[in-house]
């Protein structure tokens, strides 16, 4: 399953239904298990994409410190370094930024599942 980000005046953004749910639940939205059987449909307004830009780029800071510390760890006590996603949450989430500030300038609204 996708999730497919559509406005009126910038491209759609595509993620699949694991890494979808993950920024959706990031930026406070209600998320159902099991997509495929509830047809989840939303929206983001223009006055609700401050602070869903915000709460992402703090995930993704937490993201980078975390692994960041992880890595010190593991070279202070000599282990071999930590694997982490080979796609970050910064790499996933930033065409979604963009489409979020871009509607945000223009005051359209952000919609999925319609």
């Amino acid at each position: 399953m996708l999730y497919k980000f559509k406005s009126k005046n910038t491209g759609d953004v595509i993620m699949l239904q694991p890494n979808g749910r993950r920024v959706l639940q990031i930026i406070g939205k209600d998320v159902p298990e099991d997509i495929e059987t509830t047809g989840e449909k939303g929206i983001i307004l223009p006055e609700q994409m401050p602070a869903a830009i915000a709460a992402l780029e703090a995930a993704i800071a937490r993201e980078e410190a975390d692994q960041k510390a992880a890595l010190a760890e593991a070279l202070a006590h000599n282990e071999p370094a930590p694997h982490f996603e080979s796609v970050s949450l910064r790499q996933r989430a930033q065409p979604f930024i963009e489409m979020l500030k871009r509607c945000q300038e223009d005051g359209s609204d952000v919609v999925w599942g319609v």
